[in-house]
């Protein structure tokens, strides 16, 4: 097994070649978070990783994802937007002898829309650094983390070494809406003894996370000229019937997260959200449809298939209180996440390696949290075998307007993450 520790002076050539690169990294993560790279949209920034791959001499994959391929594989779950241009990208390190344990680093080029633009301070996809934090749709979530494992490969080199495992950088799409990168990237047989995914973890270990379904209610109403208003049934107001009643089986799924090991000290954990609501053709007609597009959070050891089932028997049971869904029940549609919860419970040698050179950068012990989002780690850790935690910088505005990142917590994390490669995969001098 590689020793994990390094040499005083390895360290200090290592973290002295972050340093000397770090406006470039963030000049890089400028350029990559200028790409507005929402869904069906991130084929310039898959573009631009390759680009930056195949400049440093990786090998480089990158390929069309076929869904078909996926649709039988543990946590797929169905994309409804164009899919025929979706790619993964990976670069491969491979040492001339692997000697060294084998590592994933992987990130997400995917961002969610920005919304109203006129609601941010600043453009969102015209980054710009101001008092030490990059500004931008996507700058935390997750481009700074992507670019900061490319430059911590980078800073191993340029001090000198080379590592002795084999390393696969790994650029997905479709992580925000139902993981089909990530999952591609496993049915094409990448695998590792471990994986680090820098998602934005505000500089903590991601020990534990929730799993998500997202489903659609379809909402039929009768429409009429709003006139005679009460000889029809309005799909819209029906619509807010349902959601008002699902939050009673969020509060009832978050009364059994008090007992959950990982999040019964988390306060809520189980959000649920009605995030699109489209419906209705005229103002003075009742609307005769309403779609509602919900996401909710589910417990690690949940199964998928028993959560679907309270959702479906949930909503069956408001609508038989409604005078008009009760013979005209919605129609449920899966539209996406179909992803169980994840707890990196096997872990234990990669974070091993991870604390001791955390308390080194930072001047304080790991500590470690549950999170109430969702990652691509679960694919990893539940279903192919490879070890997977997050671990990265501090971010603030996620999914929501004026998402900025700390430049000194990216430099922190990049530190983190060449030290770590040099200490998982061991690193040799060129």
């Amino acid at each position: 097994m590689t020793d994990v520790s390094l040499p005083s002076a390895v360290r200090e050539r290592i973290e002295a070649a972050v340093d000397a690169a770090f406006d470039k990294q963030i000049d890089t993560t400028i350029a990559f978070t200028a790409i507005p790279s929402t869904r069906a949209a991130e084929a310039p920034c898959q573009d631009m990783f390759a680009k930056l791959l195949r400049d440093r001499g990786y090998e480089v994959d990158d390929w069309v994802i076929n869904q078909d391929d996926l649709k039988t594989l543990p946590g797929y779950g169905p994309v409804e937007t164009d899919f025929s241009r979706a790619r993964s990208v990976v670069g491969t390190y491979r040492p001339a002898k692997e000697e060294g344990r084998s590592l994933i680093l992987q990130g997400h080029c995917d961002v969610v829309p920005a919304g109203p633009l006129d609601m941010w301070e600043r453009p969102p996809f015209q980054p710009v650094v101001e008092n030490g934090w990059l500004y931008g749709r996507g700058a935390g979530d997750m481009k700074s983390g992507t670019i900061s494992a490319l430059y911590a490969l980078d800073a191993i080199k340029a001090a000198g070494y080379k590592p002795k495992g084999r390393i696969h950088l790994q650029s997905v799409i479709e992580e925000e809406s139902t993981g089909l990168g990530a999952l591609s990237t496993l049915q094409r047989g990448y695998r590792a003894d471990a994986c680090i995914l820098p998602e934005p973890t505000d500089e903590k270990l991601m020990r534990a996370q929730v799993g998500v379904i997202w489903f659609r209610l379809k909402v039929r109403g009768i429409p009429v000229h709003v006139a005679r208003a009460g000889t029809g049934s309005n799909a819209i107001k029906a619509a807010i019937h349902l959601i008002q009643k699902l939050e009673g089986l969020e509060a009832e799924w978050n009364e059994r997260a008090k007992t959950h090991p990982s999040f019964k000290s988390v306060n809520h954990p189980l959000n649920f959200n009605p995030g699109i609501i489209k419906g209705g053709d005229w103002a003075s007609s009742v609307p005769a449809w309403c779609d509602v597009d919900c996401r909710i959070g589910v417990l690690p050891g949940w199964k998928i298939a028993d959560a679907q089932a309270e959702i479906v028997d949930f909503v069956s049971r408001a609508a038989r209180s409604h005078p008009f869904l009760a013979n005209n029940p919605p129609e449920i549609v899966w539209s996406g996440f179909l992803s169980p919860g994840y707890e990196a419970t096997e872990i234990q040698e990669s974070e091993a390696v991870l604390a001791p050179i955390y308390e080194h950068v930072f001047g304080r012990k790991l500590t470690d949290f549950s999170s109430t989002a969702l990652t691509d780690a679960r694919f990893y850790g539940l279903d192919f075998g490879v070890p997977a935690f997050c671990f990265g910088a501090t971010m603030e505005g996620a999914h929501g307007f004026n998402e900025r990142v700390d430049l000194a917590s990216v430099k922190r994390v990049t530190k983190t993450l060449a030290l770590f490669v040099a200490s998982w995969c061991g690193i040799e001098a060129k």
